[in-house]
């Protein structure tokens, strides 16, 4: 799968694409990350990318008709495929979200805002606007490097061992459970017996218990979208009684 992102630091792109999973996919030619940088198609000889906004008011937005080049560049390559603006008031992006790109997109365009934002007229060239929370970043580039990571781990072949993005919080609708490592025990803290004793059945029964009690601690919510059998909610049942008034919100 192909990553475009249009920024005007495509240092920050680079640099990241650089590391972890996303070199691991790149490198297995599972994924490409191209930084195109807005910059290299604005017209004057200062390379300005941004202008005082129609109307007044504070701060700088970022003109239409440099990311509308950058745009063209890569349709001329055939490359652009699905075109998302990063934007406040975009769609909310998910787990969900990350699988459907992943599984019907072949080439993702991110479009990264800056300064106060775009000119309007860039919503025209867009397939969909989104977003990775309700909060203000200085730009657009840590959400699509938050985008290329959720996507790109979920491709086929990048993950070393594909059983990890099936477990992992979000994809069954759950938080995971809790996770140990050697030593057994650090500072009075033990690893719980169960995950010692080698009873894979104990251990899987011990994991969704604590997958469920840990989303009604801090994701009460997800509880109501999760995909659960009948053996979950006499667990649910079970962990709401135990649960101190402290301690759960109900759901």
């Amino acid at each position: 799968m192909r990553f475009n992102v249009l920024t005007i630091f495509p240092g920050l792109i680079d640099y990241y694409a650089g590391e972890s999973i996303i070199k691991r996919a790149i490198a297995a030619n599972k994924a490409e990350v191209k930084a195109v940088n807005i910059r290299d198609f604005t017209t004057d000889k200062h390379l300005c990318v941004d202008d005082y906004p129609f109307g007044g008011g504070p701060g700088m937005v970022l003109k239409v008709q440099p990311i509308h080049d950058a745009l063209m560049s890569l349709k001329a390559e055939a490359a652009t495929g699905h075109v998302v603006l990063l934007s406040p008031g975009g769609r909310l992006f998910t787990q969900a979200v990350a699988e459907e790109l992943a599984h019907s997109e072949k080439s993702l365009t991110l479009i990264c805002g800056r300064y106060e934002g775009v000119d309007e007229r860039v919503v025209e060239f867009a397939h969909e606007e989104m977003s990775i929370g309700d909060y203000v970043l200085t730009g657009g580039e840590l959400a699509a490097l938050v985008i290329i990571d959720a996507v790109c781990r979920l491709l086929p072949g990048v993950l070393g061992d594909e059983r990890s993005k099936e477990e992992e919080s979000f994809t069954s609708g759950l938080l995971d459970y809790p996770h140990y490592t050697r030593p057994a025990e650090f500072m009075g803290m033990k690893v719980p017996e169960v995950l010692i004793g080698g009873n894979h059945r104990l251990i899987q029964n011990w994991r969704q218990r604590e997958a469920l009690r840990k989303t009604l601690l801090h994701k009460p919510n997800m509880v109501n979208y999760a995909e659960l059998t009948e053996a979950d909610r006499e667990i649910i049942e079970q962990l709401k009684e135990e649960m101190t008034d402290e301690f759960f919100i109900g759901t």
